[in-house]
């Protein structure tokens, strides 16, 4: 156990303990207790682990769930390696973009437990849930506008206002609306930025999966979410550099 050093290898020790012991051979219930309880400590790691392994706090309890789920053990094997690709492929970088890193390391000096807690929850459902990757990634910008102007001491609508109107509180107050400005680069700029504002809200009404669908709903791509999780999380880490580059945010 000790030669376990990383989220990959305990991922990769708690998957191959989990098929073992589904398909006839006996496994260390105490192992599998210690790596189970090391990867839910790490809530990134945690929100993507296997339901089963979530709910099931000893190998009794998932030898209950698996030996109905599954009746051969082939079965258990596709079951077992399917529920664990999508946090392996993150964990070896399969899943990730150049991007992701800046961004997550920016969020999560800023709000670990709230605006990075949304930022990786977006990044999760990119390839396997599209509709909840957009409707996190609007969360996201909500989220940084409400603690940006909470720590201004701004008043908003707490439950009605929308996101264009959060946003354009907070332009105003960091000074980043266009009509603050006269260098038409930045206006342009700027304009661009309160246009993805617009159009994130606007998709995620309409793609995401917040809101009852017709007969014949419009399905997005994990490619349509890829873009509106990286436009979230430019614009968000953007807030927050520009927030904290005021004076008045406790900084020189």
């Amino acid at each position: 156990m000790d030669e376990l050093s990383t989220d990959l290898e305990r991922v990769q020790y708690l998957q191959n303990l989990l098929i073992a012991h589904a398909t006839g051979s006996r496994s260390d219930d105490g192992d599998y207790q210690t790596v189970r309880r090391a990867l839910l400590d790490n809530r990134e790691v945690a929100e993507q682990l296997p339901g089963f392994v979530r709910t099931c706090r000893d190998l009794a309890q998932f030898w209950g769930f698996i030996k109905y789920e599954k009746g051969s053990y082939a079965e258990r094997r596709e079951l077992i390696w399917s529920s664990f690709a999508p946090l392996l492929d993150r964990l070896e970088g399969k899943a990730s973009r150049p991007s992701d890193g800046p961004i997550s390391e920016g969020l999560k000096n800023f709000d670990a437990d709230g605006v990075h807690a949304v930022w990786a929850k977006a990044l999760e459902r990119r390839e396997s849930d599209p509709e909840g990757a957009i409707t996190s990634a609007r969360t996201l910008l909500e989220t940084v506008c409400k603690h940006v102007l909470d720590e201004a001491g701004v008043a908003y609508e707490k439950g009605r206002a929308d996101l264009p109107d959060l946003y354009r509180l907070v332009a105003k107050e960091l000074n980043l609306a266009p009509d603050q400005h006269t260098e038409d680069v930045f206006k342009q700029i700027l304009g661009g930025v309160t246009s993805v504002v617009h159009g994130l809200g606007a998709m995620r009404n309409r793609l995401g999966d917040a809101h009852g669908k017709g007969k014949k709903p419009v399905r997005p791509a994990p490619r349509h979410a890829q873009l509106a999780v990286n436009l979230a999380g430019t614009v968000a880490l953007f807030v927050i550099e520009t927030w904290l580059a005021k004076p008045e945010a406790g900084n020189p």
